[in-house]
């Protein structure tokens, strides 16, 4: 119920936690840093993931399962990777009682293990472009872990392409950081910077990073999805040439990108209140709940109620219609909200009576009475929709609301506590950390949206925030979980 949530100007971070918990989304586990997904929390997954599935078959991708342990002497192939991932790896050394005569890595990204597969299926610019995505789980060693945002264990989908040219495998980074964007704003109604990671930021491996980054209610930033561009690191690592159309061999060009359940995270701290869970509609798995006022005889009540759930659901409207007689209305109507369901029916005999139904919207907690006719399906359509975009154009204030253009690294200071700051950079690793030494914000994003870059004149030559050296362009930075 609401009363167990602390309010988020009280202690964000526990607020974050008492939603976690008071909806069902998941538990801490007994194995030390990962977590036990509840229904309530895979239902938002499954979602997720019949979402962005689609939209990989629609671009030509495939789905394929690839081994969760990896031998050590392909993590060892590539350098930059294995120096990345080491800290971060848990290793099997005894299998079947016995000791093994080579480490097993639990996978902590599947890069290796794919490329030995990819070295035998790649003979010829034929078999090219390869356009392979995975389901998984993957296991990392974190230190401190948070629900869905950082644990050791998480569900994931990586991509893992293979291309015959340098401009093709860019071609496949950029439209699969499209994708992520466009599933960012059109499903979980979350406003995304898109853009380039700096050279510390990359993933290990990797000559290019993409990613999107979203900004949290309290104004720090959560990378939301990231598309690599790896060269021909790996194809170099494991031997993967192929015979181009010149009848020369040239080594195969590579690519990852990957979601995951840390997107779970992401529409709890931007939509949520104190009340609890606040779901998008589009990723809301009960989308509407009939709550009948059960007085007297209600046969035909609940008749009406059972009737309403069908002309929904012929929507394509996902209900269910609560006619249990455990609790009371006022229990049933904190507890859905606690859940995050979208729309709220209320019926009762006098509204039977007038042919009509109270409507409460979970993202306002606006009521309105509606009259029960034809029209009445269609009317709950539009107001889901609504939700949907007013989910949208709310995170998108607060972080319009929440950013800041800076010239002076006092102001600097100031304003990286309460949300995002744009700011002249030099362009130097050195200069990069010592920012994050001295602030602990990093650089988010080197935007590469038109859009967005005009909006906040970033294309304009000036002086590094820091070291007041010249600068060609304006990045975002910020503190981030």
């Amino acid at each position: 119920m609401a009363e167990k949530i602390t309010p988020r100007e009280n202690n964000y971070s526990q607020w974050y936690l008492d939603i976690v918990r008071s909806a069902k989304l998941a538990d801490h586990s007994d194995v030390r840093g990962c977590m036990v997904i509840r229904p309530n929390g895979y239902a938002i997954w499954e979602k997720m993931q019949a979402a962005l599935d689609g939209m990989f078959k629609a671009t030509g991708h495939v789905n394929a399962y690839f081994p969760l342990l990896i031998p050590e002497s392909f993590i060892q192939k590539e350098a930059d990777h294995i120096e990345g991932f080491a800290p971060e790896c848990a290793v099997v050394t005894h299998g079947g009682g016995q000791e093994l005569q080579e480490k097993l890595f639990v996978r902590p990204t599947s890069e290796t293990i794919i490329w030995s597969s990819y070295r035998k299926w790649i003979q010829s610019y034929r078999d090219l472009p390869l356009l392979i995505n995975q389901w998984a789980n993957v296991f990392r060693w974190e230190m401190r872990t948070r629900l869905f945002l950082r644990t050791a264990e998480f569900l994931w989908q990586e991509g893992h392409t293979a291309h015959a040219t340098k401009d093709e495998a860019t071609e496949e980074v950029l439209r699969m950081i499209e994708v992520y964007r466009k599933f960012a704003e059109e499903y979980m109604a979350l406003p995304v910077i898109v853009g380039r990671k700096t050279e510390t930021e990359r993933f290990a491996g990797a000559i290019d990073t993409y990613c999107i980054e979203a900004m949290m209610q309290d104004g720090k930033a959560l990378q939301s999805g990231t598309s690599h561009h790896l060269g021909q690191n790996f194809a170099k690592a494991f031997d993967c040439k192929f015979q181009t159309k010149e009848g020369e061999l040239d080594y195969v060009w590579a690519t990852s990108w990957g979601v995951s359940t840390r997107l779970i995270g992401a529409l709890i701290m931007a939509h949520s209140d104190d009340k609890g869970l606040v779901l998008p509609p589009k990723l809301a798995s009960k989308q509407v709940v009939i709550v009948p006022i059960l007085k007297g005889d209600t046969s035909a009540l609940l008749e009406k109620a059972s009737a309403l759930k069908a002309q929904l659901e012929a929507k394509n409207i996902s209900t269910i219609l609560d006619d249990s007689t455990n609790n009371s209305p006022g229990w049933k109507f904190a507890e859905y909200e606690l859940q995050g369901i979208p729309v709220r029916i209320e019926i009762g005999p006098r509204d039977l009576k007038n042919n009509q139904c109270v409507i409460a919207r979970r993202d306002t907690s606006e009521k309105i009475t509606v009259e029960l006719n034809d029209s009445f399906a269609s009317q709950i359509e539009t107001l889901l929709s609504d939700i949907q975009n007013q989910l949208f154009e709310k995170a998108k204030a607060l972080r319009h609301s929440k950013t800041w253009t800076v010239d002076t690294f006092d102001e600097f200071k100031t304003r990286i506590e309460e949300g995002f700051v744009i700011a002249h950079w030099d362009g130097t690793s050195e200069t990069e950390a010592k920012i994050k030494e001295e602030t602990k914000a990093t650089i988010r994003t080197i935007p590469t949206d038109p859009k967005y870059i005009e909006m906040y004149a970033l294309n304009q030559n000036g002086k590094c925030v820091y070291t007041g050296n010249p600068s060609p362009m304006k990045v975002v930075f910020a503190k981030a979980y």
